[in-house]
């Protein structure tokens, strides 16, 4: 039998593992202490005997200066002010960046901090080896879009000042390039560059912009991750039929989440790209995984898996996370049903 490591690495590599692997980026402790109550993180991924365990980067290794702790207003490690509610990731409020001009003073943050890395480096001590160790980070799209410049800021410039979004960018690409160095010196064995690049009905913006602005800052991550011998998974909500060749060409060795809620069906994805790219999804994590029966869900993954699992090349997840709204039940009748369906060789 693989190891949760040798599992990951293998359908990577598009290769028929020993049974189909499961990890979730983030897994609500709501639904966490439901299925495990009163667990760490640590002995919640054993008990669900996962394949990966993500290290979050805006969870655990960024840095938050409470603002209004009542409202749960904070300041991010970028300057900008943030809103968090019971969910794991914070809402963007106002950016850091007002003008162009604030980028001639602006200081980002330092990644060289030893704190960013501590709890990276206990999940490294208990899970290296046994369980790939998966590191998360923001893209630029989403730490200058949502933080440093906001989003109607950063699209609008694409049009008025090219200049002003290949700045922003840099500063992203320069903090998450030594962030990404440091969390492989650690231990760190798959990063995972997330940051949707779409919505419902398409790329956030057109095809040649995401060319332009957008897929070369993950172009860098993709080939550092590649110089150092690791794979690198991408993350994007929402329809990206349209820009999946990009996606591919940029380097990614997988993609999340292939979004049913946006159109997106898996066994098209594995039909049309399963030979270039490793599929990671997508057991839907808006209606079934949320509303559905057991059995609703069962019958789901079994689906996900007869269409995009043969011949290797898919991660069976949800289709977004293991957010509070998931029933726990649910979650566990999903990995269950990866246990007893995705042993290799599939029918």
């Amino acid at each position: 039998m693989l190891t949760g490591l040798e599992r990951l690495l293998k359908t990577i590599k598009l290769q028929e593992p020993d049974v189909v692997p499961h990890f979730e980026d983030i897994i609500d402790k709501k639904v966490r202490d439901a299925i495990l109550p009163g667990s760490s993180f640590e002995n919640f991924i054993e008990f669900m005997d996962m394949d990966g365990v993500c290290f979050y980067d805006r969870e655990s290794a960024w840095k938050y200066e409470a603002l209004d702790k009542g409202k749960g207003i904070y300041r991010d490690q970028w300057g900008g002010t943030v809103r968090f509610t019971q969910e794991v990731d914070c809402h963007p409020i106002t950016p850091a960046i007002k003008s162009e001009n604030d980028l001639d003073s602006y200081v980002p943050p330092d990644p060289d901090l030893d704190w960013r890395y501590e709890r990276l480096k206990q999940l490294v001590k208990r899970f290296k080896g046994k369980r790939a160790i998966i590191i998360e980070v923001s893209d630029s799209l989403r730490v200058a879009g949502d933080f440093l410049l906001g989003d109607v800021a950063y699209f609008k410039a694409m049009i008025t000042n090219p200049g002003l979004v290949d700045r922003v960018n840099e500063i992203v690409d320069n903090y998450q390039l030594k962030y990404i160095e440091n969390c492989l010196d650690v231990g760190a064995d798959i990063v995972f560059s997330c940051g949707d690049w779409a919505m419902t009905k398409g790329p956030m913006v057109s095809p040649k912009f995401i060319k332009r602005f957008v897929a070369p800052s993950f172009q860098k991550i993709a080939k550092y991750a590649h110089d150092r011998g690791v794979p690198c998974l991408k993350h994007t909500d929402g329809n990206i039929w349209s820009i999946f060749d990009t996606i591919i060409d940029s380097g990614a060795d997988g993609i999340h989440p292939i979004d049913p809620v946006a159109g997106m069906d898996i066994g098209e994805a594995k039909n049309r790209f399963g030979s270039k790219i490793c599929l990671m999804g997508n057991v839907n994590g808006a209606t079934t995984l949320v509303t559905g029966t057991t059995e609703e869900v069962r019958e789901e993954t079994k689906a996900v898996i007869r269409k995009a699992g043969k011949g290797g090349g898919l991660i069976c997840m949800s289709s977004s996370s293991i957010h509070s709204g998931v029933k726990p039940e649910n979650y566990v009748a999903m990995v269950k049903a990866i246990r007893d369906y995705g042993k290799y060789p599939l029918p």
